[in-house]
């Protein structure tokens, strides 16, 4: 911490004295702020400080072009700062690895059947021919990886995480690439104004003419001239009431999706309001375990044995999906919300839960790999007693229906059934007979299922140059947009079969975003 805020301050300061102001500030009041007005120049300006934004800024800078950049937040990297890494194909990190790895055409070919070719696949095609070079490219600013992981047993090995330069493991380790890039944009003479959302991007004759900022205290207000600019916002998955509106989810009701700062949808209205069309706009989807009453916290050798393949019911007490998918998170978290309330509930039974003590459990993720489960019980008791009702233990099957909210007949006949079906060792859902597990000593343990995501993704429509389209999809000449904010390259699901595709996204859409703007700006002197 005491090393990023030493640089956040030393940036701030080369920021305040490389501000390049070419006319007199003059005064305009802000709400009961008296703001200054001042006026910049450049060529690019970039709304938008994280992955998309700072590998546009770098991009763009390296081809030549003047850049500013503007970030709502008082430091570069936006949710990047708690990932850990991007998507590549055909890396000198996978082959050093000496596995049988994925290729190119073969990555494209299920990517396009995934979406059932609901997705722009010149731009796929484009994004996956250069993820190995976009590797390499970071790798020239110093960026290390570790490994290209897997993120469960039957994904690919394409997520690079990145080697943090602090020893943090297991998220926020890509921290240290945002860092890297903003090291190498500011050596390149991009400039920052953190704390100082974008509001508006100005168009003239139907161009991108220039763009306004303001700092987050109201003081200041920058109208900037440029030739190009780059909306790159991070979605609004801090903004409940869009995503009610957008998606129908409710915070902490039938929903518990990441809500991280700063992500309130400033790119889509400033978008709009330029006159672009609206894309489709999804979720990041993944599940978790929570319950709206539930307090206090889990501690994580918990959480990862109740998301192992074992039945799961949803309220009214009946199965409905094959339970070894629960790996990945997508696919469950897109089964969760056909269920009434979006919820559906893990139960295992002791035998079950002592073997995990004893020989650990069949799933691991790059993120949750905890090995010992030794201190189950003791951890358990520990957040029941602190209020964690997410996850409970009971000594009847009865007992777990009327506390969790379950149809109790329902759950009886249900747990039977299963039973029966263990023993026979066929599942017509489809689950693997090493994975048919009776429900039948007692204690029980449940924990409740629900939705979640790592943000929003889409919302402005973009073409395969990404540049930001009208609704009759028309280009706006020199706008462009990059990262969530235009990220609809899933179709209806988040393709977890290929991890780190999101940040993949992002960091590729942002460098061409630099390049394209290059050559615009030079096509059209």
């Amino acid at each position: 911490m005491k090393r990023t805020g030493l640089f956040v301050l030393c940036l701030t300061l080369a920021v305040m004295l490389t501000g390049n102001v070419y006319a007199g500030g003059s005064k305009a009041k802000s709400g009961n702020v008296k703001a200054e007005t001042i006026r910049l120049e450049t060529e690019l300006a970039v709304i938008g400080g994280g992955p998309a934004g700072l590998s546009a800024a770098v991009s763009a800078a390296e081809a030549g072009l003047k850049v500013i950049v503007f970030e709502k937040s008082s430091v570069t990297g936006g949710a990047a700062n708690m990932g850990m890494g991007l998507l590549a194909i055909g890396s000198d990190v996978q082959k050093r690895q000496n596995e049988d790895i994925i290729t190119v055409d073969e990555a494209y070919n299920m990517f396009m059947e995934y979406t059932h070719y609901r997705t722009d696949g010149v731009f796929i095609r484009r994004y996956f021919d250069r993820s190995a070079s976009t590797i390499t490219w970071l790798e020239d600013l110093g960026v290390k990886f570790e490994e290209a992981a897997r993120y469960f047993p039957k994904s690919y090995p394409t997520w690079h995480i990145v080697d943090s330069d602090n020893g943090v493991k297991g998220g926020g380790q890509a921290a240290t690439m945002m860092r890297r890039l903003t090291e190498r944009a500011t050596a390149l003479g991009v400039e920052f104004y953190l704390n100082t959302p974008g509001t508006e991007v100005i168009t003239k004759n139907g161009k991108v003419s220039g763009i306004k900022a303001q700092s987050a205290d109201g003081a200041k207000i920058y109208e900037v001239l440029c030739g190009a600019a780059l909306i790159a916002t991070g979605g609004f998955g801090d903004n409940a009431p869009m995503v009610k509106e957008e998606l129908g989810y409710t915070y902490n009701v039938d929903y518990f999706g990441m809500r991280l700062p700063n992500h309130d949808g400033d790119g889509l209205r400033m978008a709009e309001a330029a006159g672009a069309g609206r894309s489709a706009i999804n979720v990041e989807m993944i599940f978790d375990i929570f319950r709206p009453d539930s307090k206090g916290r889990l501690q994580p050798d918990v959480g990862v044995a109740m998301k192992q393949p074992n039945m799961l019911v949803n309220r009214e007490g009946f199965r409905f999906f094959n339970e070894e998918q629960v790996q990945n998170t997508t696919y469950c978290g897109n089964s969760l919300v056909q269920q009434s309330g979006n919820t559906a509930f893990m139960i295992i039974d002791e035998t079950i839960k002592a073997d995990y003590v004893k020989n650990g459990v069949p799933f691991f993720n790059r993120v949750s790999s905890v090995r010992d489960f030794s201190k189950f019980d003791e951890n358990l008791a520990t957040a029941n007693t602190a209020g964690y009702t997410a996850v409970q233990k009971f000594n009847t099957l009865g007992e777990l229906a009327k506390a969790m909210g379950i149809d109790a007949a329902n759950l009886e006949k249900t747990v039977t059934e299963y039973n029966q079906i263990c023993g026979s060792g066929r599942d017509p859902m489809g689950k693997s007979k090493e994975y048919l597990r009776p429900i039948a000593t007692p204690p029980f343990y449940a924990a409740q299922y629900f939705p979640s995501s790592y943000g929003t993704l889409g919302g402005i429509s973009i073409n395969s140059n990404l540049e930001v389209l009208t609704p009759a999809k028309e280009p706006i000449p020199g706008l462009y947009s990059a990262g969530t904010d235009a990220c609809t390259i899933f179709g209806d699901s988040y393709m977890f079969l290929l991890p780190g595709n999101t940040m993949g996204f992002s960091i590729n859409s942002g460098r061409m975003v630099g390049e394209n703007a290059a050559q615009y700006l030079r096509n059209r002197q």
